[in-house]
């Protein structure tokens, strides 16, 4: 089922200046994405963003609790300074009503999605999609959030295929061993079909991941291949629901969006269907931005 949502009217800036409420002049919200494996935390005052950072833990209190101290010390901040907290995630459910002695606002990690996506492009339309461990879709059109879809396809099957078939634990190594990868060992091409181009598909197209994998492919070759396959799968997935929407722009957010490789292969994507992905300025953190916003518009 689809789930919509509706939010007030913003004064969208490309600037990342945006207006609140005169409550809210010269006091700071802070926004916390608590994730699968990250928990992610912006300051937001004055509509400026301010010292986003990440933390790890596995328990969702903790990470929390942890993004929030070292925010503070790493900001020089009281927490008499913070007006309110923003926690969003997949961890939030976890969250009570008050964090350090902090009043806690749940916001819908969709809602904090659009609402980021809108945000950091000054764009009233979009689809914006979440690259985070798995990938979210959501649609932005002018007052309206809506949670189109997504897919398991992400950053945690990256991990996990990595881990299962070269060893490697880190989406940073993996990225670095990928980095002289040779997909033509592994992945089926359409000129390997069709022996050169069919219609408008290059013969460099892929007909098929991991459709060719060759004895002598190396582990390089392995790790370019797996990033290809996500990266291919997400981009062919926000275009067939941007297109689905009647919608011509395409906003990344998350942690994969920043990893030059995933860039280069949703480009490639990008090229082959005449789309333009956008990864603007703080994409990572886009998700804890998001909710500081609609926690000071509510």
């Amino acid at each position: 089922m689809v789930e919509t949502h509706y939010i007030l009217k913003l004064n969208f800036k490309t600037n990342n200046s945006i207006y609140f409420s005169d409550i809210f002049i010269n006091s700071m919200i802070i926004g916390i994405d608590i994730g699968g494996t990250t928990t992610d935390i912006v300051g937001l005052k004055d509509g400026k963003i301010l010292n986003p950072i990440s933390v790890k833990a596995d328990d969702p209190i903790t990470s929390a609790a942890g993004a929030l101290g070292k925010f503070v010390e790493m900001m020089d901040l009281p927490l008499s300074e913070i007006r309110l907290i923003a926690a969003t995630g997949v961890g939030s459910s976890q969250i009570r009503n008050q964090l350090l002695g902090i009043p806690v606002k749940k916001i819908n990690e969709f809602d904090s999605i659009g609402t980021a996506g809108s945000y950091l492009t000054g764009l009233t339309e979009a689809m914006v999609i979440s690259m985070g461990t798995g990938t979210a879709l959501v649609n932005v059109r002018k007052d309206m959030i809506q949670h189109w879809g997504g897919s398991g396809v992400g950053g945690g099957t990256m991990v996990g295929l990595s881990r299962k078939l070269l060893n490697i634990t880190t989406i940073q190594t993996l990225m670095d061993k990928a980095s002289k990868g040779r997909l033509g060992m592994v992945d089926l091409t359409v000129g390997d079909i069709a022996g050169g181009s069919l219609v408008n598909l290059p013969e460099s197209a892929t007909a098929s991941n991991f459709g060719k994998v060759s004895d002598e492919a190396n582990s390089s070759d392995i790790a370019m291949a797996i990033i290809n396959l996500v990266g291919q799968t997400i981009a062919l997935l926000g275009i067939s629901a941007a297109r689905a929407e009647h919608v011509n722009d395409i906003v990344l957010t998350g942690k994969l969006s920043i990893l030059p490789l995933i860039r280069k292969v949703m480009d490639g994507v990008g090229n082959l269907y005449h789309i333009n992905f956008l990864v603007p300025e703080n994409a990572e953190f886009a998700t804890a931005i998001g909710a500081a916003i609609k926690a000071r518009n509510l």
